[in-house]
């Protein structure tokens, strides 16, 4: 039951801001321990001597302690935020003996390290400091993100296009980081009941409430906290490892901490009659992602984290990110335990790592009403994750005042108003439909949009120079409608292309909204090289018409299908299909047999197809987009089954079949070692089909990287009845190079990849053995070009080093066999764009 003691705790909320510095000299003083006496909230000043301390309880000291200088009182007031900057006097106590041995800097070591000794204990008692060592666990939790424009000019309203953004560009936060004017663009807040239980274990979290600012219907408000979210993962500082900006970072405390990490003991301090000891670490090798900062550490026999202060080294291989701290706050059980309390990442994003101005991002969880080993009943642990539903989106204003765990700043307070003036702005629809003009490559009118741009021209040998348009309605139109169409032109072959579609939700919904449940009809005529991925919707982009070697080979389709998509909230989903599927040879392309010992042409095959897709990727997140989503890579991996059947004399089917087929896929970080992707792949058909219906494996002949793709391997080059494949793409994440001087300032980074494909085609399947089957393609000379796996696996790898340029990944790819067939190559060069963190 909610009371109004939360609204008065969070009224009397004491934040305090300032710089500490040497009473003498004047220079500011970096990481001292500054905090409220008596309690256990504290920080480190930064590298410049600021600080910000903030506290729902309203006290009336602060305290400042550094080791070399006198410890400093000040009062201050309760309850308001205010700025208190503090002189620190040397103490100048005399030590009774010097000793001098060297000038030499000691060499920094392990052994005999009362540091390192005081780290393995608390890694020795990790498990039983967790939340999770409870039998039962229950907690409200509070999440806040918010983002700003940094450093925005305070002039930048005297210009004109600006006057009219005046109220949106004078809400300023000067508090929440000291030296630094924020300008509040972003907010969202969450707040949920989670309930916990070991065995069998179970963690559910409903959501209560959840508010954020609306920016219309331009952009994804939703998508942009869920990545931002999963840039600022919840750091669990007794996990070995903890994902931020997609790159693993090895906590403090991990179990081989002491090897990438140098410990020191530079405080010892008493909190609530709890001696702690402070732990300063610093990564060994610097450019390294790892931490450095500082732990405190109970000396009760529990040797457990009762506060840290996390930093990211300016040096370290990381993109876009200039700074980053994570603050964690514990309090202290009534059994003597702590649980975390308080998380606050903060995180400057910038393109340049030297300039002011950027994006300023913050992630706040609060945590209280702990209950620990008190069972509830099994309803409380079982059932799906709860789904944010419409009544928890729009709880009243009173709700929030009564049930917010944290306090807004006067800045953030005006941040769901502004951006609803914003949106009914008309210079500020412009503005974001120019962008997503740019972006996106869709340019808006209302209930349809045009696009997208990259498909606007491309060529190849088959349609020469080729013209397209498209585009699509919005849910300006209709949430539970969408249609989709493109027409397009060649004018060496001087035929049209189309596509149109249809597609209607059973949730009063957008449709491509989590979870999905939709039916799609659609009818598509275009050309296409045989054996590439053919998506819903083609995306011509045309830097892939620049192709190397001869590709003359196409096929004209002629595509019916239905669709019917249906997702569950636990991301398992499946979907099932009906087609009908007409081919007909283009190019240097032909479908022939040997009836009767004769050369016979056939002039196009159709099929008729059902098929049956099943998918489940355990805790899935993603980016939601218009009518796509960028998932974010997890442990779990993702698991596709496919089946599907060909129906003889169904639709003008001409051929009976079955194809079973299933992908796993599996991002596995490596911690120091980076991540690596692994996908495994196979497919197994029963029935008698002419190679077009075969697996005809994905190959490349672009000069742009293809991640699931053979980067060497020739169109139609090779096809099966049945195979089984690995892709292992490795990166390491700078590990080698920023161990070699030159190139850990380059900060480039190392990838390791390697494809192996094993198949074969059965007699059954075989022309040569069957002449009423197509003969597979070949060149007018008589040559093969298409061919069946043998004995051996068809492999290739690459090394390669990504990060040039920050957004350029070059591989040197190696084909290891098959070298025989012709206009092969053995060694290339491929490139593509990557932005990674």
């Amino acid at each position: 039951m909610f009371t109004c003691c939360t609204l008065i705790a969070s009224a009397q909320s004491t934040v305090v801001s300032g710089t500490v510095t040497d009473a003498i000299s004047k220079q500011p003083l970096p990481y001292v321990s500054v905090g409220f006496p008596g309690s256990s909230v504290g920080i480190s000043t930064n590298e410049q001597g600021k600080f910000t301390l903030r506290s729902d309880k309203p006290y009336n000291q602060i305290q400042a302690t550094f080791v070399g200088y006198k410890t400093t009182t000040l009062n201050i007031t309760p309850g308001t935020e205010q700025t208190v900057n503090i002189k620190l006097s040397p103490d100048n106590r005399q030590l009774n003996d010097v000793v001098v041995k060297s000038a030499k800097k000691p060499r920094y070591t392990n052994r005999d390290n009362p540091a390192v000794e005081l780290i393995r204990k608390v890694i020795a008692n990790k498990e039983k400091n967790r939340p999770e060592s409870y039998n039962f666990v229950e907690y409200r939790e509070y999440e806040r993100m918010a983002l700003s424009l940094m450093n925005v000019s305070s002039n930048i309203t005297d210009k004109r296009f600006f006057k009219k953004y005046k109220f949106l560009l004078d809400n300023r936060d000067t508090t929440t980081v000291p030296g630094k004017n924020l300008l509040p663009i972003y907010l969202n807040e969450k707040l949920s009941q989670v309930y916990y239980r070991k065995n069998p274990e179970k963690k559910k979290t409903t959501v209560l409430g959840e508010k954020g600012v609306n920016f219309g219907s331009f952009i994804d408000s939703e998508g942009i906290g869920v990545y931002f979210k999963h840039l600022y993962a919840d750091i669990d500082i007794y996990a070995n490892s903890a994902v931020l900006f997609t790159n693993e970072f090895l906590s403090p405390i991990a179990d081989n901490a002491p090897n990438v990490y140098k410990f020191f003991i530079t405080d010892t301090v008493v909190v609530n009659n709890v001696k702690l000891v402070e732990l300063s670490f610093t990564p060994r090798n610097v450019y390294d992602m790892l931490y450095e900062g500082s732990i405190f550490i109970t000396l009760d026999g529990n040797y457990a984290v009762q506060k840290a202060d996390l930093t990211l080294n300016r040096k370290i291989n990381l993109n876009w990110v200039k700074e980053m701290t994570v603050n964690l706050e514990f309090e202290q059980n009534p059994d003597g335990r702590f649980h975390l309390s308080r998380s606050t990442t903060l995180a400057d994003f910038g393109l340049n790592k030297n300039k002011k101005g950027g994006v300023f991002g913050q992630r706040t969880l609060t945590f209280k009403n702990y209950i620990v080993n008190l069972p509830r009943p099994d309803m409380s642990y079982e059932g799906e994750q709860a789904i944010t539903s419409d009544e928890v989106k729009h709880r009243s204003d009173e709700f929030w005042a009564q049930n917010r765990l944290d306090t807004l700043n006067t800045a953030q307070s005006k941040v769901y108003s502004n951006i609803d003036s914003l949106g009914r702005m008309k210079s500020w629809r412009r503005t974001v439909d120019i962008a997503s003009l740019l972006i996106a490559g869709y340019k808006g009118f209302g209930p349809v949009e045009v696009g997208p741009a990259s498909t606007f021209y491309s060529f190849n040998p088959i349609e020469g120079f080729r013209l397209r348009l498209g585009g699509r309605t919005t849910p300006q139109l209709s949430k539970r409608y969408m249609f989709e169409t493109y027409g397009a032109y060649g004018f060496r072959d001087e035929k049209w292309k189309f596509f149109f579609s249809g597609t209607y939700s059973f949730k009063d919904k957008s449709i491509y909204k989590f979870p999905q449940d939709y039916i799609r009809a659609s009818f598509q005529r275009d050309v296409r090289i045989p054996g590439q991925e053919l998506q819903f919707v083609r995306e011509d982009n045309v830097l892939l018409s620049f192709k190397r070697g001869n590709n003359d080979k196409y096929l004209y389709n002629d595509f019916y299908r239905v669709d019917y998509v249906h997702e569950f909230s636990n991301h398992f989903s499946y979907t099932l299909g009906l087609k009908k599927w007409t081919q007909t040879p283009a190019g240097s392309l032909y479908f022939t047999n040997q009836i009767n010992n004769s050369s016979n042409t056939i002039n196009n095959l159709t099929t008729s197809e059902a098929s049956l897709t099943l998918r489940y990727a355990p805790h899935e997140e993603f980016y939601q987009g218009k009518i796509y989503r960028k998932r974010f890579y997890n442990k779990y991996p993702v698991i596709t089954f496919d089946y599907s059947a060909g129906l003889k004399n169904v639709l003008g089917g001409e051929y009976s079949y079955q194809n079973i087929g299933l992908n796993i896929f599996k991002h596995t970080t490596l911690r120091q070692f980076g991540y690596a992707d692994i996908t495994l792949e196979g497919s197994n058909i029963i029935g008698q089909v002419p190679y077009p219906l075969l697996n005809i494996h994905r190959a490349n002949q672009t000069y742009a990287y293809d991640l699931l793709s053979y980067n060497l391997m020739n169109f139609l080059e090779f096809v099966s009845d049945h195979y089984a494949s690995i892709n292992v793409d490795q990166h390491f994440n700078g590990y080698f190079f920023n161990r070699i001087p030159l190139f850990k300032r380059l900060k480039w980074r190392e990838t390791l990849a390697i494809k192996a494909l094993w198949g074969g085609v059965r007699d059954k399947n075989n022309p040569d053995l069957h002449p009423s089957l197509y003969v597979f393609p070949r060149e007018l000379n008589g040559a093969p070009i298409t061919y069946a796996l043998g004995d051996k696996p068809y492999v290739e790898g690459s090394v390669g080093i990504e990060n040039i340029f920050k957004v350029l990944r070059v591989d040197l790819v190696k084909r290891f066999n098959y070298l025989d067939h012709p206009n092969v190559a053995e060694w290339g060069v491929r490139a593509r764009v990557d932005f990674v963190f």
